[in-house]
């Protein structure tokens, strides 16, 4: 199954993408979130799931560390619901936590600017998500 991975932040959403196979996780896109217009970001998702033919979505949820949701896995939450309504796939979350520190991790001896490691960090965490996801026990 081809699955688009989300790691959903206030400035900036990552994307990923897998094959068909499930074996080979790529980073995909990164969006500049504008929040004046919200409903231009659920549309770019919408049009990207159609163009890469998605059969479904993982979102990274943004738990703390003791198991419990703060502020950003509500606004997560809240993102989800709206994608829903204009994507008609399954959405499956993902527990986030330290992806973006594995994405760090990553790009640590890249020898890229710091813009652009923060640009691939969204991108490289939704990867994470995506392999946490795919390699869960049950799926």
């Amino acid at each position: 199954m081809r699955y688009l991975s989300i790691d959903y932040g206030s400035k900036r959403v990552g994307l990923a993408i897998c094959d068909a196979e499930e074996t080979i996780v790529s980073p995909l896109q990164l969006l500049k979130v504008d929040p004046s217009r919200p409903q231009w970001l659920i549309e770019q998702i919408g049009r990207i799931v159609t163009e890469h033919q998605a059969e479904a979505v993982v979102v990274g949820l943004p738990l703390n560390m003791d198991d419990s949701e703060g502020q950003q896995a509500e606004l997560t939450r809240q993102f989800v619901k709206r994608l829903c309504k204009t994507v008609d796939k399954p959405v499956h979350f993902q527990d986030e936590r330290l992806s973006s520190e594995a994405a760090d991790g990553m790009l640590a001896e890249s020898g890229l600017s710091k813009k652009k490691r923060k640009e691939k960090r969204d991108m490289l965490a939704a990867c994470e998500i995506l392999n946490d996801f795919l390699n869960r026990p049950n799926v």
